[in-house]
């Protein structure tokens, strides 16, 4: 199965991550690639070089960054392979204590579904 990790922060406070911290994660990211738990991670840009796409009832609208109105905001994903989401609970774990006790960050966790819930109308 395959699991969605969003690395939620508050972007506003400007902290860096560190040259041990890019380091470490490294090393995690290399270390859960060959044993093929990891499928895919990246830290995501600041809001302000991002943009919201809304549809609400029938329109279609755009929102340049920065979102003022949003604390805490996505700040990088891990997709995972596990086989359940107590592995991909433990696996999300690790990726936040290599940040160590310098930050404030949480990681949501939801399984990726194997197939599209929609059908595709015919042509």
């Amino acid at each position: 199965m395959r699991f969605l990790s969003m690395i939620r922060l508050d972007e506003n406070t400007g902290q860096q991550p560190s040259e041990q911290l890019m380091a470490d994660m490294g090393r995690l990211i290399e270390e859960m690639s060959a044993n093929g738990t990891l499928v895919d991670t990246a830290g995501l840009l600041p809001t302000a070089q991002g943009a919201r796409v809304r549809l609400r009832h029938g329109a279609l609208s755009v929102t340049d960054g920065p979102f003022t109105e949003s604390k805490e905001v996505i700040g990088g994903y891990a997709v995972f392979n596990a086989g359940s989401l107590d592995e991909a609970i433990a696996l999300a774990k690790r990726f936040l204590e290599v940040h160590g006790d310098a930050w404030d960050i949480e990681c949501e966790v939801r399984q990726i579904e194997d197939e599209l819930s929609c059908s595709t109308p015919a042509a």
